[in-house]
């Protein structure tokens, strides 16, 4: 393969600040592949509330991870890593550009700095951290690792518990912060970056994102949702879209009020993905899909 030549695109920001579209206009301008970096985009069941590229998108180009997993599966951002380079090997050998597009932070990441050197925490441990979501539930983790690491508490999904209950086990056995471990070695890649993000104003992105939900409720998403309550503690049914939709059915807030809450937790999950893909300093940030962002990429393809 010759390095000089191979460029995986990585085009990232917040949700509905248009990725999608975005990325199937460069992956048709060179003939490319998508992959994409949704981690909640992986499961076929959870279809109208996360927003998967529709029939007609997806036509438009090759797409891979979507639609790859059952909520039932277990997956972590370890095997991922393992199956994306095996994508963008063949990727490469058809094509010198690929596309990796999503709003998973740490899934992003992992592709384009490899695995972090995170110690191993004994099996003790983890069963008695497990222990204390198990007995004093989400809210509780949340404040602990809060207090134990700050930094990593403002970026990660705190929707996420098994994210959260990683991170804890890891600060609670090595006493330091799981932040401190995160990100310092590079893995050297057999292809160039070119990192895109899409930024928009804040008062545009909560206007989509709001017609987004709105649009989503419209499409079935209610009884989807429904369809999917015997499964509620599944962790991949503990996202944005969902989980406030399961407590409406257990007639813990009103139709109107889950509605509500699932624009307002949209909003605070853009925000911390800003707040993560905003410590990375070689994303080249946009305001809006035009040409500019084309023209960025041409110049720096050589």
């Amino acid at each position: 393969m010759n390095i000089d030549k191979k460029y995986l695109i990585v085009l990232v920001g917040p949700t509905a600040s248009g990725k999608t579209k975005l990325s199937i206009d460069i992956a048709n301008l060179y003939d490319a592949e998508i992959l994409s970096a949704d981690s909640r985009q992986f499961y076929k069941e959870l279809e109208i509330g996360t927003a998967k590229p529709n029939k007609v998108e997806l036509s438009k180009a090759k797409h891979h991870f979507i639609n790859n997993l059952s909520i039932h599966n277990n997956y972590s951002v370890g095997k991922y890593k393992i199956e994306v380079d095996s994508v963008l090997i063949n990727c490469f050998k058809k094509n010198n550009y690929a596309v990796l597009v999503g709003g998973s932070g740490l899934f992003i990441d992992v592709v384009c700095n490899g695995i972090d050197d995170v110690p191993k925490v004994p099996y003790e441990l983890r069963n008695k951290v497990r222990e204390y979501y198990k007995i004093n539930g989400l809210n509780y983790i949340q404040n602990l690792l809060k207090q134990f690491d700050i930094k990593h508490y403002n970026v990660i999904d705190l929707n996420n518990p098994q994210r959260i209950l990683r991170a804890l086990e890891v600060c609670i056995y090595t006493k330091k912060p799981f932040s401190s471990f995160l990100m310092k070695k590079q893995q050297k890649n057999n292809f160039h970056l070119i990192k895109i993000g899409l930024n928009p104003p804040r008062k545009i992105l909560y206007e989509s994102i709001n017609s987004r939900v709105d649009l989503m409720i419209n499409n079935g998403l209610i009884d989807e949702a429904l369809n999917l309550v015997d499964f509620k503690n599944l962790n991949s049914l503990q996202t944005v879209g969902y989980k406030e939709l399961f407590d409406f059915f257990d007639n813990k807030i009103s139709e109107k009020e889950a509605i509500d809450l699932i624009k307002r937790n949209t909003k605070k999950y853009a925000k911390k993905q800003m707040t993560w893909f905003k410590r990375d300093r070689d994303i080249k940030w946009f305001e809006k899909i035009d040409n500019s962002i084309f023209e960025y990429v041409k110049k720096i393809i050589v």
